[in-house]
């Protein structure tokens, strides 16, 4: 409570700063979007953005002081604290976690070294008779038991609760997947035809056995062989999930899945005694315990490994009463591919050259602002870490975002737009537009039309087709923004020989062609923020 309370001051005092006196507009300053909203012009704030300044930031940042920018390493941070420095040049508020500029990303890397499973003296294979998912297990060299506790579903809910009367603490608990039903067809839970939690995911289950202290949970589930295809490259490879690598061991009790033939030679002679208390379950909704003699060795050694870094935030406050909860986001990673052996990658056109781009559009939103001329609407402009690695600070962001997604009008994003491919060798005053039709042709009218009305860009649509097949719409930030329903358009100058090479450096970036991508940047999002309706999803496939 008291960090959402110093936000709000920093963006109060912020506010004061950079709103000034009351502005008198002229008739002159006045203009008209395409779907009749009028809006303030532009054009004195696209002075701002100047080839000379993204230089500077760019030759700061694709410098061997900031060594490659990859996550998880002191060059990343040294970048994250240099973009984290424009911004609190620019007046804005600190909005980020713990009263900063930052937000931060985690995910953990987790994978079976080892795994075994015997019961009553039988080993039982791996991805045939049981798995278990690294991600909700925790490290054990050793788990063992002389009993199990068979404990229905092992549900715990005000309508109907498996754990009444029971100590779990330091038992192997058996419970079956999903959740009961009684005569009518009617979950216990819901008391009605739809499913609950419980029944839906199996987290619930062990993160409340690990609160009520048992050690581990064996659940049947009469799908195992469908299970185990369907989540097959989680189960063999290591993955990256998000979050600290010891959640696991701090909310679920280690767990893994059986079939049902499993859990019969498991459970033996008390077989008829389990059947029974299922069917008690389902006619009277009353779960019993059933205690089950086994020898029990569990072995789960995992290999693990975190990552961790910074997506940085720079925000600025939309001026419109009514309009100012929804929110436009600018992105463009920072991160690169760092040091490999005695070589650096820099990385000055992937992505230093968006970075740089959209620091220098931040500038222009900031001066606007101070002028008492917008945006309307807020903006929320983010340089995230983690592209290089799959996309990571921009699904950090989207699954755990600061501003609500569903106040979220559209997302501009920015990678590599400061080299000339071999197509336009001859001419740099292009942009390859990628995404802004897939969910909404608002978007795409709107860069259309602000691109003739302005900037006069060749305006390439060759890999925003369905059919490219090198499906750049699926690999950069804009796409974990698409995939949860927001437009999103992506500015990129295609590929070159230095792509992901230590020869991507500063001096061959083209400068004045970063000036122009930023322009058409800054005047997309004016629209997108100032218009009267936020633009629409209008296109369903």
């Amino acid at each position: 409570m008291k960090h959402i309370f110093a936000v709000l001051f920093s963006i109060f005092l912020c506010n004061l700063v950079a709103q000034g006196p009351p502005v008198r507009l002229k008739t002159s300053d006045i203009k008209t979007f395409t779907d009749g909203s009028q809006y303030i012009d532009p054009t004195p704030f696209l002075e701002t953005i100047k080839a000379s300044e993204m230089k500077a930031l760019l030759d700061v940042l694709a410098s061997d002081e900031f060594e490659g920018r990859e996550t998880g390493t002191v060059g990343n941070k040294k970048a994250a604290q240099f973009i984290a420095e424009q911004f609190r040049n620019f007046g804005l508020p600190q909005i980020g976690d713990s009263y900063s500029y930052f937000q931060k990303v985690s995910f953990t890397r987790a994978g079976w070294n080892k795994i075994n499973f015997v019961a009553n003296e039988k080993r039982y294979k791996n991805l045939y008779d049981y798995f278990a998912f690294p991600s909700t297990n925790a490290a054990n060299p050793s788990l063992d038991a002389k009993e199990i506790t068979f404990l229905g579903y092992g549900i715990d809910d005000q309508n109907y609760s498996d754990y009444k009367g029971v100590n779990v603490s330091g038992k192997v608990l058996m419970i079956y997947s999903g959740e009961p039903k009684n005569p009518k067809g009617e979950y216990l839970v819901s008391k009605s035809k739809v499913p609950s939690e419980w029944g839906t995911d199996f987290r619930k289950k062990v993160a409340i056995a690990h609160q009520k202290g048992a050690k581990a949970v064996i659940l049947i589930d009469a799908d195992l062989r469908k299970k185990i295809d369907k989540n097959r490259n989680a189960l063999i490879r290591s993955g990256l999930q998000m979050g600290e690598g010891e959640m696991p061991k701090g909310k679920f009790a280690n767990n893994l899945f059986v079939s049902p033939k499993v859990a019969k030679d498991i459970i033996g002679k008390k077989f008829k005694k389990v059947v029974k208390s299922r069917k008690k379950i389902e006619k009277k909704g009353v779960s019993k315990a059933v205690k089950l003699p086994a020898d029990i060795n569990i072995v789960m050694d995992k290999n693990e490994g975190g990552l961790k870094g910074d997506n940085v935030l720079g925000y600025i406050e939309g001026t419109d009463p009514k309009l100012k909860d929804e929110l436009v986001i600018i992105t463009a990673h920072y991160d690169h591919l760092g040091i490999r052996g005695n070589d650096i990658y820099n990385g000055a056109d992937d992505n230093g050259s968006g970075t740089s781009t959209v620091i220098e559009v931040a500038q222009a939103l900031t001066e606007a602002k101070k002028a008492g001329k917008g945006p309307r609407r807020s903006v929320l402009v983010m340089l995230v870490t983690g592209e290089e690695k799959g996309l990571l600070g921009s699904k950090f962001y989207t699954e755990f975002p600061i501003f609500p997604l569903s106040k979220t009008v559209a997302n501009i994003n920015v990678d590599m737009v400061g080299r000339i491919d071999k197509k336009y060798k001859d001419n740099g005053n292009y942009v390859y537009v990628i995404g802004a039709d897939r969910l909404s042709t608002e978007l795409h009218t709107i860069n259309e039309t602000v691109n003739a009305n302005y900037t006069n860009l060749i305006l390439d649509y060759k890999y925003n087709e369905k059919s490219d097949p090198n499906r750049y719409y699926y690999r950069s930030d804009h796409y974990n923004f698409a995939e949860k329903g927001i437009p999103a358009i992506f500015y990129f100058n295609g590929t070159h020989d230095d792509y992901h090479m230590t020869t991507d450096t500063a001096e061959k970036i083209d400068f004045e062609k970063m000036e122009n991508i930023g322009k058409l940047v800054f005047l997309t999002a004016w629209e997108l923020a100032n218009r009267d309706k936020r633009i629409e999803v209008d296109v369903l496939d």
